[in-house]
């Protein structure tokens, strides 16, 4: 995964962001060396966040068989903090026998809170098998923020504020 790490950022000609990435130290490859070992995968997305005024980095990786990760790591430390599976819609086994709130109202929750534009909407499985969604909204100053809603109960239980992002993935939500 290192060496897709490295593709992918010269690959996109991001030379600010990748000395920006680099710049933190040793952290992002203890983050990557820890990934490694939970989950041998290719790197599709990297985005710097702040959560509570921390900084975090959120590795998106893809396995073998198609499956997409999340992976929040401690942009200081260099631990994994959270690990959450995405599946591809609210209708996925997985994310359907938690569901009890509607996407439409999950987006009504996170926007009543953290107005702006919806950007996209991912469906996850949290590490103790919970569902929630990863609402992406962009503020009209254009401030991205995530924004996490428990399918179950339409609690947010996680947000977070995009710093950068490198990669895309072709199938984004919105």
């Amino acid at each position: 995964m290192k060496t897709n790490c490295f593709n992918l950022l010269l690959g996109l000609g991001i030379a600010a962001a990748s000395a920006s990435v680099f710049a933190a130290g040793q952290s992002i490859d203890t983050c990557i060396a820890a990934i490694q070992k939970q989950k041998p995968a290719t790197l599709v997305k990297l985005e710097k966040l702040n959560v509570s005024g921390k900084p975090f980095y959120e590795f998106e990786v893809r396995d073998a068989q198609g499956t997409e990760w999340e992976f929040m790591c401690d942009a200081v430390s260099g631990a994994i903090t959270e690990t959450e599976s995405e599946v591809t819609n609210a209708e996925s086994e997985l994310f359907k026998k938690h569901l009890k709130v509607p996407e439409k109202e999950a987006i009504a929750i996170a926007l009543k809170v953290y107005p702006g534009t919806v950007q996209e909407v991912e469906y996850e499985i949290e590490s103790n098998g919970d569902a929630s969604y990863e609402i992406d909204i962009v503020s009209a100053k254009g401030v991205e923020t995530k924004v996490e809603v428990n399918a179950a109960d339409g609690k947010i239980i996680e947000v977070s504020t995009e710093d950068w992002e490198i990669g895309e993935e072709p199938d984004e939500k919105r």
